[in-house]
């Protein structure tokens, strides 16, 4: 099967500075991986190269087979992208919200409106889908955010630091409910910091440091490969061993 995501030497250099250098990556169809590394390693670069808001400096990318740079409108059908700084828009309605991003997808009306009530129900938000999105928690925001994402029923989702700054419920609700997106068959990849959220979503982890991807594979290969008894002792002895090299 085509993979949902294909990066092949992947570079980008900011004023001289190598951001990402040479990532290799893929994300199998009903697959999530996770994309681990500290702050300034080079995750949020990685993921707008990939999901077509950042052009790479060099390197091949392919979403769902289609090249990126000569086939962007599909592309951008394909994708659904979140970005760790996204803002909603506070006067409107989480269903607003929804159907807003539909139309600029292009949607019919018909289909639009059956997807909103189903992305509704499948993320729990009927007590709060007609309130405003300035008055809603940041779980329930969040919520709001992912369904927005996933509005035109992309192939592949592509997110950064989804359940960042959220409580332990918020995040455990998020986080199973990527687990259901994946067993329906989608392709998500997935940028966090957070040990424990990766040992329970991911099917494969990459560990970038420095624009480098310093290791890959499942959980378990990852702490085998950092001589380590747990995740985040794994995490710490790649680190470090990046740091040497």
């Amino acid at each position: 099967m085509t993979p949902g995501i294909e990066a092949v030497s992947l570079r980008k250099d900011y004023h001289g500075h190598q951001a990402v250098d040479g990532i290799d990556l893929v994300v199998p169809m009903g697959s999530i991986v996770g994309l681990l590394g500290p702050n300034g390693a080079g995750k949020t670069t990685t993921l707008r190269m990939l999901a077509g808001i950042l052009r790479a400096a060099s390197g091949d990318i392919r979403i769902c087979g289609l090249p990126v740079e000569k086939h962007p409108m599909a592309i951008k059908r394909r994708i659904g992208f979140l970005s760790g700084d996204t803002q909603l828009y506070e006067r409107l309605t989480v269903r607003e919200i929804l159907r807003f991003f539909g139309r600029l997808h292009e949607m019919e009306r018909a289909e639009l409106e059956s997807r909103i009530e189903q992305l509704v129900d499948t993320f729990d938000m009927t007590p709060f889908a007609d309130r405003r999105i300035g008055n809603l928690s940041a779980g329930q925001t969040q919520r709001a955010n992912i369904a927005r994402t996933l509005v035109h029923d992309p192939d592949v989702l592509i997110l950064d630091e989804a359940t960042a700054s959220l409580d332990i419920i918020s995040s455990q609700f998020i986080m199973q409910s990527l687990k259901q997106i994946r067993d329906n068959g989608k392709a998500i990849l997935f940028s966090t910091h957070i040990m424990s959220e990766a040992e329970y979503l991911c099917d494969q982890i990459s560990l970038i440091h420095q624009g480098h991807i310093i290791a890959q594979g499942t959980t378990d290969e990852i702490i085998s490969q950092g001589g380590a008894d747990n995740l985040t002792d794994a995490f710490l002895q790649l680190m470090a061993a990046g740091e040497n090299q």
